[in-house]
């Protein structure tokens, strides 16, 4: 070592940098300023002897030394997060944080109602819901429980069917009345084009072949206002378009596909009690009444 011992904290402000490419992205994504960053990367340098990155116009770059030092230091994060996950899963009581992730319209019309019973029986138990459209990693704690409309194929996480969830197509009551096969260009509202592969969507398009797109948005609730307001016909959930007010289910004489909801969570967290309680709990009031 050229300089000073190196100290384990800077590892995370060099894996930010790696993984980001500038100081500024990785300053913002660790909640630091970005001469502190650079500054904690000097002294990293300084510590090892080593010139970890290239800095270039674009951004920063490993060197071989760096590489070297990435593949280090994904592995001690990994045993760290291993090591705080397992710690998490064996503490008692029921009390502490939980993070859940699931989809905007989910968490509002489908999972409030069950977390307000859940406060009321573990009052000691905050629950943090994040809905926005960001994939939240297990492994790295970044959420405790994961709610989504795609399965889970990771190893290391324990997974279950929690609903499959019906559709049905949505409109202004009285305003259109369409049917199967209907060649009149009704204006419809559809997922965005990044979610244009969407079993609804090309359900919707080749039923209603005369449809013509009105608006899309990435958000099921923004779909379910539009409708409200006139837009188009939109295909939803059904509990998230029975909830919403000035819309009804049309029958078209043909059923839209239905979504199958997964729930996850890592298998290190399986002993952990409010974790496991609150499981136990939307299965119950959920999978059960599906």
């Amino acid at each position: 070592m050229a300089g000073p011992p190196m100290e384990w904290s800077d590892l995370p402000v060099f894996l930010a940098i790696a993984r980001e490419g500038t100081l500024g992205r990785a300053a913002r994504k660790l909640g630091q300023s970005q001469p502190t960053m650079g500054r904690r990367l000097r002294t990293l340098e300084a510590a090892t002897g080593l010139t970890l990155f290239q800095r270039t116009g674009d951004g920063f770059i490993l060197t071989d030394e760096g590489e070297v030092m990435l593949r280090h230091a994904e592995r001690m994060e990994a045993e760290a997060q291993a090591l705080a996950r397992e710690l998490a899963g064996s503490s008692a009581g029921l009390e502490g944080m939980l993070r859940l992730t699931c989809s905007d319209w989910f968490g509002r019309v489908v999972l409030a109602p069950v977390l307000a019973e859940f406060n009321r029986l573990h009052p000691g138990v905050i629950v943090e819901t994040l809905t926005d459209q960001r994939v939240y990693s297990l492994s790295r704690r970044e959420a405790d429980l994961v709610i989504r409309i795609t399965g889970f194929d990771e190893p290391e996480v324990i997974a279950r069917r929690l609903l499959t969830v019906p559709y049905a197509v949505y409109g202004q009551p009285g305003r259109w009345q369409p049917h199967a096969g209907d060649e009149t260009p009704y204006p419809v509202v559809v997922m965005d084009t990044a979610f244009a592969s969407m079993p609804d969507v090309g359900w919707l398009m080749q039923t209603l072949p005369g449809a013509r797109i009105a608006a899309r948005s990435n958000s099921r609730d923004m779909q379910a206002q539009l409708c409200a307001l006139g837009t188009g016909l939109a295909v939803l959930p059904r509990p998230l378009g029975d909830a919403t007010p000035g819309i009804e289910a049309l029958d078209i004489g043909a059923e839209p596909p239905t979504r199958d909801t997964w729930l996850g969570y890592h298998r290190d967290l399986r002993r952990l009690p409010r974790l496991r309680a609150l499981v136990d709990l939307l299965i119950e009031r959920l999978a059960l009444a599906n």
